[in-house]
């Protein structure tokens, strides 16, 4: 088993809850999946802030805010490191080193914190690496 611990992006997450996602669906449900069996998942507040917003404007779903509270819940444990002043200054480096907006630095630094060598997105360029962290699409 390869150790390595995956920083989730908020796309994934919601992908994984959109039941018209087709494709992007199953393969972020495929992923997480894969994460919670062998407990390498990770992700920030900002992460499950992001996915709650999202699910409570766009999910075609009667129940999107249980929904969403359920998952807030569900994925608590992923949570391993606290965002904290160090993490945004972290953050205003990386805007800066990698060209990124802030809230995609603050995703970055995140990851960095929490030990992971993979981050899990589709807004940031497959197989750079930034502050130590290899970005994958698994869209791809």
């Amino acid at each position: 088993m390869n150790a390595e611990r995956v920083f989730v992006d908020t796309n994934i997450l919601y992908y994984a809850f959109d039941r018209f996602g087709g494709a992007k669906r199953e393969r972020a449900r495929e992923c997480l999946d894969g994460l919670w069996e062998e407990d390498r998942g990770a992700l920030s507040l900002q992460v499950l802030q992001e996915f709650f917003h999202n699910c409570a404007r766009k999910l075609a779903e009667p129940n999107a805010l249980a929904l969403a509270r359920e998952a807030l819940t569900l994925y608590r444990p992923w949570l391993r490191e606290a965002t904290t002043l160090d993490t945004v200054l972290r953050a205003t480096q990386l805007m800066e080193l990698a060209q990124l907006s802030f809230w995609d630095a603050l995703i970055v630094a995140s990851a960095a914190e929490a030990g992971a060598a993979i981050l899990l997105t589709e807004n940031l360029s497959h197989g750079q690496v930034i502050a130590g962290v290899r970005i994958e699409n698994p869209f791809r």
